[in-house]
């Protein structure tokens, strides 16, 4: 679980909340027909820019915001220079008793030990990262397109609610119903953009670079284990992956992962 977007959320909706408790009760806010025009009216908008199956993929991708714990690429270093050790010493076919957790980097893995050519391996990984990078572009948009639609959403709410109190400022009883309709979907309408659809649409961005960045490791590293390079030089090269502080903070833990001595080479 992402620990910081749930804090995040709770604290904004919490400051909210206290701003209207301490003005009056909850129940002040709460315009059924506000809501229907900005949620409901929102979310047929986007539908239209979007396939009915991307729109609703889009909810499975956005539970990785607060359901999806990221690997750290420290880990995944460590992962493949004890690989390549393992291959270095036992052959390449040692590592298919290997458990691996990342399913990309056992699904490549997989791919040495079956003897694919090193040009069919890096294509087909490649492309397997540009297919997942592309759907989780689509999702941000979704969700982007959510944040645009909603204050837009509130904006036509507010001149609906302007419209019928101006209608019929002749009837006093119907002037506060109106007015509440036309300031609470301006209200709906920013929070839905700025409290969920826009920070959901930016930590995807954000998790979408992490993968992207595990997975090109993965397949720089597993290209090197097939070329049957120097563990050493696997995980030199893969560090440099790493920002400069984490490669400094990773360098002075002393990962020892690999022998002293060059081991042979198996079968």
């Amino acid at each position: 679980m992402d620990i910081a977007t749930l804090i995040g959320f709770l604290a904004a909706v919490g400051v909210v909340l206290m701003a209207i408790l301490l003005g009056g009760s909850i129940g002040v806010i709460i315009n059924v027909p506000s809501l229907l025009i900005v949620v409901a009216g929102s979310a047929g908008i986007v539908m239209m820019k979007f396939s009915i199956g991307q729109f609703f993929a889009s909810v499975k991708v956005g539970l990785k915001v607060l359901l999806y714990k990221a690997e750290k690429p420290t880990d995944i270093i460590i992962e493949i220079v004890e690989l390549a050790d393992k291959a270095r010493k036992n052959g390449v076919l040692a590592l298919e008793e290997a458990e691996i957790k990342n399913k990309f980097l056992e699904q490549s893995i997989q791919y040495l030990v079956d003897g694919i050519e090193p040009d069919v391996i890096e294509n087909t990984l490649l492309n397997e990262m540009e297919q997942t990078v592309e759907r989780h572009v689509q999702g941000q948009q979704i969700f982007k397109s959510m944040g645009d639609t909603g204050p837009a959403m509130g904006m036509i709410g507010t001149l609906i609610g302007l419209v019928q109190m101006l209608s019929n400022m002749s009837d006093p009883k119907s002037i506060g119903p109106a007015m509440a309709v036309a300031m609470l979907t301006t209200l709906y309408g920013a929070i839905l953009a700025n409290m969920i659809a826009l920070p959901i649409a930016d930590k995807l961005e954000l998790r979408s670079k992490e993968e992207k960045l595990i997975k090109s490791m993965i397949i720089d590293g597993i290209l090197a284990i097939q070329q049957g390079q120097n563990p050493r030089i696997i995980r030199d090269y893969l560090t440099t992956y790493l920002p400069a502080s984490a490669r400094i903070r990773f360098a002075e833990e002393g990962q020892e992962t690999v022998e002293a001595e060059p081991a042979t080479e198996g079968g």
